[in-house]
């Protein structure tokens, strides 16, 4: 795209709360990173910029900003999701303090345009769908404006390949990809298909193997996730593309080895469940929300329901990928305490990582309507209460129709069960037995071995008083399932973090039982209707 001047865009990817599931930071200390993973979806809006536009980009999350380089820019780029909006609107201010024009863009702000209303420029939607009317735009000298994308329209077999170039890959464990936008469900209270739609859009197989060479030819090897929000709501797609994956992989000598998430029917699919281990992938997260099947219903989950939930995951396991796994407390149709449903499914499945959140309900989605409908919806939800965001320990942003208490309490139990020392490092040993021993692929890492003997004497000596209990589990996997050895000492590290911050949760939970023992008001359940009570009545088919 010609362009009548060179332009410096900044770009600055806020900063995630602290205190997260998800940011592993004792993890990343470990292999030496700063942060999990890289901005994607800034580095895939720098690759649509015009070429003669200078660019520079800054993690929050991982590296400073220095007053230099906003002195450098004519203008900031910056957005990503509601968990970053405080960082978000503290870069908006300080970029208009400076008087540099700051645009605005991802999922945040196209969920609640309002609470980013100081950006100069909002671009929302998918940004393949409107940048160039942006760009035109600043060419033409304007210094504000709204600019939005249709909907579900992007073709992303145009999108270019993502700027990787920009990173600096040894600040992050992994680096992310994506292969299709879009999920096939209707769960309740999801917003990717308020955003991206129901109908799987794909890039094509030269598409996806041209960014991969990319990265490798930048250097990169090691994990890469596939962060599709579903990698096989387009089955035919995905199985197409898996195979010439494979053949990549080989003539490269398995640079990479794969996550991704994907739905629970992937256990219905022995040919799907082959091409992936085929392909190096070696884990996938999956919602399963929760073991009640009448929930399950009531949340539009109803996938969930059409297959055992155990023994999909040994099936997975089977074929040689481990899983991770959602879950969420506080749905409608909880009729009474869930809490040891919850443990015994995850006990069962042997799923080590649980990420268990309380349910929030997400801006534009069918759940906040109808939440809002019944005026339950609470008022916070419009202003800066978006973003609290935080499932594990701000969640129930609704009045509740079982006593918020006992939700909270079965939440509580959940946590302290699931993640005390011994509980999880057995469900690593019974992981162990139901895996495939077959792995013979692995990525020639960049950072250190993980399964080397200094890596795993690192990640035990962090684990005071439960050393043994770990080690039993490490050298079990190494003399029966040797394979699997790194992939358990991940899984191992990955518990540097989840420890500590389940039991940070557990104090904040605590902290919210207390105040509803002071506000027995606060406490009760929502007084609504009996056509509410019920909320899987009215859902067909």
């Amino acid at each position: 795209m010609p362009s009548s001047s060179p332009c410096n865009v900044l770009m600055i990817y806020p900063r995630f709360s602290a205190e997260t599931f998800w940011n592993f930071a004792a993890a990343c200390e470990l292999f030496n990173a700063k942060y999990p993973t890289t901005p994607l979806g800034l580095i895939t809006v720098a690759a649509l910029l015009p070429p003669q536009w200078n660019i520079r980009l800054v993690d929050r999350n991982a590296e400073t900003l220095a007053d230099s380089d906003l002195e450098w820019a004519d203008m900031v780029m910056t957005g990503g999701m509601l968990p970053q909006y405080f960082d978000t609107i503290a870069i908006i201010d300080l970029c208009r303090a400076r008087g540099k024009p700051v645009v605005v863009g991802g999922p945040g702000v196209t969920s609640v345009p309002a609470l980013f209303s100081k950006a100069n420029f909002q671009v929302l939607g998918e940004a393949e769908g409107i940048i160039d009317k942006f760009i035109e735009a600043w060419e033409a000298g304007a210094r504000d404006g709204v600019f939005e994308a249709e909907k579900f329209t992007i073709d992303v077999t145009k999108t270019p390949v993502p700027r990787f170039d920009l990173l600096k890959v040894e600040n992050y464990l992994y680096v992310g990809v994506q292969f299709s936008r879009g999920c096939p469900f209707t769960c309740e209270f999801c917003d990717i298909i308020e955003l991206y739609g129901r109908v799987p859009r794909a890039k094509t197989n030269a598409q996806m193997l041209h960014e991969l060479e990319t990265l490798y030819r930048l250097g990169y090897r090691g994990h890469v996730d596939f962060v599709d929000d579903n990698l096989i709501g387009n089955k035919k797609a995905v199985k197409a593309f898996l195979p010439e994956l494979k053949i990549w992989l080989e003539q490269h000598d398995y640079p990479f080895e794969f996550t991704t998430e994907a739905s629970l029917n992937l256990a219905d699919d022995g040919e799907l469940l082959r091409l992936l281990n085929a392909a190096n992938f070696i884990g996938v997260f999956i919602g399963i929300e929760s073991p009640d099947t009448d929930t399950l219903i009531a949340m539009r989950k109803k996938q969930n329901t059409r297959r055992d939930i155990v023994q999909s995951v040994h099936k997975i396991y089977a074929a040689g990928l481990y899983v991770t796994a959602g879950f969420i407390v506080g749905f409608d149709s909880e009729r009474g305490s869930i809490a040891d449903a919850i443990v015994a499914l995850i006990e069962d499945a042997a799923i080590p990582v649980a990420m268990v959140g309380l349910l929030y309900a997400l801006p534009n989605t069918q759940l906040t309507r109808r939440l809002a409908t019944e005026g339950r919806l609470h008022a916070e939800l419009l202003g800066d209460g978006v973003v609290g965001m935080d499932q594990c320990t701000q969640g129930l942003n609704f009045d509740t129709l079982r006593p918020r208490g006992e939700i909270l309490s079965d939440y509580k139990r959940v946590l302290e069960k699931v993640y005390e020392p011994a509980a999880y490092a057995k469900r690593l040993q019974r992981l162990l037995g139901s895996s495939n021993p077959n792995r013979q692929k692995r990525a020639n890492e960049s950072r250190s071995k993980l399964g080397g003997l200094e890596v795993v004497h690192r990640v035990v000596s962090r684990l005071p008083g439960a050393q043994d209990i770990f080690r039993r589990a490490i050298v079990e996997c190494a003399s029966t399932n040797p394979q699997w050895a790194r992939i358990i000492v991940l899984l191992t590290a990955l518990y540097l973090h989840l420890g500590p911050f389940s039991r940070h949760v557990i104090g904040q939970i605590e902290q919210r039982l207390d105040e509803l023992e002071n506000n027995p008001a606060q406490n009760s359940a929502a007084n609504v209707g009996a056509a509410v009570e019920q909320p899987g009545a009215a859902i067909t088919a």
